[in-house]
């Protein structure tokens, strides 16, 4: 099928509400992260078990299809596909992404156009600009920032091409202005973080947060579902300090640099991502302190986070799953096979504790 036959297949874009229950999609990913270069090498099983798997939709989940777009089948084989990374691909979690939607691309024969924005907005919107420009037929878009997305999605809905995006919302409209979005419960990681650090902690002290990145919804339900437990569950346990770490090592160490100068008897710091607490760590080795003086809980699952765990560093880590591919790649062959999609679909995650750590250390990106 000609690609001029693909612009016209999407025309008019209402919400749809299901009425029948959401197609199931679990996917297994054998791709292999680009680890540093401490890291040991994970076996083939390893990468299996570690792939992603759906919490099953509700019944009456919303979906989307191609009729309540207005549009027809089309084969994903005949479709280039264009990905919009967000971040410089230092973190691990970038790295897996990254290599996962490539791998799954590559398996299925499917022609990718692939673009990073190097952690800075406006690039990225120009990065799906020219995407588009270049024949993207499909789009998977990893968003660096949840609002600022009316040009890219006019461009996209001018020339009738789907978006699916993952790891971070979109504020926009399902099933009118992109189709599906793929990620994890967000609120749910910063529960479990809390469940952790309430153990660690005993759930008494003073406590930190080490904020991600401003202006997306990862950071916001994050800091959301850690406070509503820690209300809940310990309230004992107080949010003293709070500051910005930008997801980097680098702004991480920085932050906790000064806390533990601002706030001596901090009994533990909640990391938003693996690379802040990674950074937390060199800080507080920087400043003589012991493994376990603080109690450090994260957010990702990297191998030298979950490394951390065993070496007594961190007392845990809740898992965010990048490996994407096989998900984002299924869940646009559905759409376009004119089938059901959920609106949302989200992604199972493990967790580590000193109890797992080392035994599961293999299956750590």
């Amino acid at each position: 099928m000609q690609r001029t036959t693909h612009r016209s297949l999407l025309l008019a874009r209402p919400v749809v509400v299901a009425l029948a229950a959401a197609v199931a999609l679990t996917a297994t990913s054998c791709a292999k992260s680009e680890d540093d270069a401490t890291d040991s090498k994970k076996s083939p099983a390893a990468a299996d078990d570690a792939g992603q798997k759906v919490v099953t939709p509700k019944p009456g989940s919303e979906t989307c299809t191609i009729d309540a777009y207005g549009g027809e089948k089309i084969d994903l084989k005949d479709a280039t596909v264009g990905f919009s990374q967000s971040e410089k691909e230092a973190n691990p979690f970038r790295i897996a992404e990254t290599q996962s939607i490539k791998d799954e691309a590559g398996k299925r024969g499917v022609k990718l156009l692939t673009a990073n924005a190097q952690s800075q907005f406006s690039k990225q919107i120009s990065d799906v600009q020219d995407l588009l420009a270049k024949g993207a037929d499909l789009l998977v878009i990893a968003p660096l920032n949840s609002d600022g997305w009316d040009p890219v999605l006019q461009a996209a809905a001018a020339k009738k091409v789907p978006i699916v995006t993952i790891d971070r919302k979109i504020n926009a409209t399902a099933c009118k202005d992109y189709v599906s979005f793929i990620a994890s419960d967000f609120v749910e990681q910063g529960r479990r973080a809390a469940d952790q650090m309430i153990e660690a902690t005993g759930g008494k002290g003073e406590v930190a947060i080490l904020l991600g990145s401003a202006g997306n919804n990862v950071t916001t339900e994050r800091t959301q579902g850690f406070k509503e437990r820690v209300a809940e569950k310990a309230p004992g346990l107080k949010v003293v300090f709070e500051q910005t770490g930008d997801f980097t090592r680098e702004k991480g160490q920085q932050v906790t640099e000064q806390l533990i100068q601002s706030k001596p008897g901090i009994k533990g710091i909640y990391a938003e991502n693996d690379e802040m607490g990674l950074g937390a760590v060199a800080a507080l080795k920087g400043a003589g302190k012991k493994a376990g003086d603080i109690k450090i809980v994260t957010v990702d699952g990297t191998r030298n986070a979950v490394q951390g765990v065993v070496d007594g560093w961190i007392s845990g880590v809740i898992e965010s799953n990048p490996r994407f591919g096989p998900l984002a790649f299924q869940t646009l062959d559905t759409f376009t096979q004119g089938k059901e999609v959920p609106q949302d679909i989200v992604i199972q995650d493990s967790a580590y504790s000193a109890d797992n750590a080392e035994k599961d250390l293999g299956k750590a990106y």
